[in-house]
């Protein structure tokens, strides 16, 4: 995928931006309870954790903690999140699932 194509895609918020200039690129985070999505630009030394860490911010501005929500990519949480992007596989279009880390009952 190409960032054009993921920058095009259904979101209704602005972009968050973790980094700019030469080599960064865009991912889009989708969270799966809400149907909300983020694009974020981000460089290949994005750390999970920082990634992880803004998009809750960006959509549980109430104060939810970041400890109960992974990162899934390709269907595979992304166990080490100190890891960079770079290192998990992440790049340029790329798209991530974030997920309560434990099932929440349905009511």
């Amino acid at each position: 995928m190409s960032a054009p194509f993921v920058a095009q895609l259904r979101t209704s918020r602005s972009p968050v931006v973790l980094a700019e200039g030469v080599g960064s690129f865009t991912v889009r985070v989708e969270a799966s309870d809400i149907w909300e999505t983020v694009r974020v630009t981000v460089r290949p030394d994005t750390s999970v954790a920082d990634l992880r860490k803004r998009v809750v911010a960006e959509l549980f501005p109430e104060g939810t903690l970041e400890d109960e929500f992974v990162l899934k990519f390709r269907g595979w949480e992304l166990l080490d999140t100190r890891a960079s992007l770079e290192v998990a596989g992440i790049g340029n279009g790329a798209i991530v699932l974030l997920a309560y880390r434990r099932r929440r009952p349905v009511r």
